[in-house]
């Protein structure tokens, strides 16, 4: 799941992605409105199951970023996310199109499971669950199985399987899985997705995943 986060309070944002990355989602973090606009409208369409957006921005207020996607018809689902709790801050959000509202301080397991019911019921467009075969990812539950037999894997591994499930047949590049997988920012060693591509495969069948020759890595639509 790659989620955007717009949140200007540095540590906080911190807090927020580390949290979620030990979740095995990906995050993006913009550090006011209109940086948040733009990753949010000029990144490519589907890139982010959710935003998590703060009201309180520089640049941008968030009332104003979330009228702005609406306008623009990105759908996006978003959680906003501030220290605003009065009843009239979080109508204005939802009627300007916001999905859900969430005041500081918050509970990180509710906002997980907010993420997760918004990612849900706001992307109609992707299956609940994703399947291949025999092979089955719950984003949602965080759950993968094959031919009905739960399979235990890393929350990398399963940010890794979820992205390929997301693209069954079609070959990604390593700098895909990267991107998606891993931060945007990551400067480690790129043969590392080679290393979980083959603990993957381990454990969901190593016909499951080819190696496309100069193209990278295809999961197969039938499970292999």
């Amino acid at each position: 799941m790659r989620v955007l986060l717009v949140e200007d309070e540095e540590n906080l944002a911190a807090t927020v992605r580390d949290g979620l990355a030990a979740e095995g989602f990906t995050t993006d973090v913009a550090a006011d409105g209109v940086d948040g606009l733009w990753a949010a409208t000029e990144t490519p369409h589907g890139a982010y199951d959710v935003i998590v957006l703060d009201l309180m921005l520089p640049g941008l207020n968030g009332y104003e970023v979330c009228r702005q996607l609406r306008a623009r018809e990105v759908w996006t689902p978003v959680l906003v996310l501030t220290a605003k709790d009065g009843e009239y801050d979080q109508v204005d959000a939802l009627d300007l199109g916001a999905d859900d509202y969430l005041t500081k301080p918050f509970s990180f397991p509710v906002l997980l499971a907010r993420l997760r019911a918004l990612v849900r019921r706001g992307a109609p467009q992707r299956p609940v669950v994703l399947t291949a075969g025999d092979l089955e990812v719950d984003p949602a539950a965080r759950r993968v199985s094959r031919a009905g037999t739960p399979v235990a894997v890393t929350p990398r591994e399963f940010a890794m399987l979820e992205f390929l499930m997301r693209n069954a047949g079609v070959a990604v590049s390593k700098t895909q899985i990267l991107e998606n997988v891993w931060d945007a920012g990551f400067d480690g060693d790129p043969n590392i997705v080679e290393v979980y591509v083959n603990y993957v495969r381990r454990k969901i069948g190593r016909t499951a995943i080819r190696t496309v020759r100069g193209a990278g890595y295809l999961l197969d639509p039938d499970g292999g």
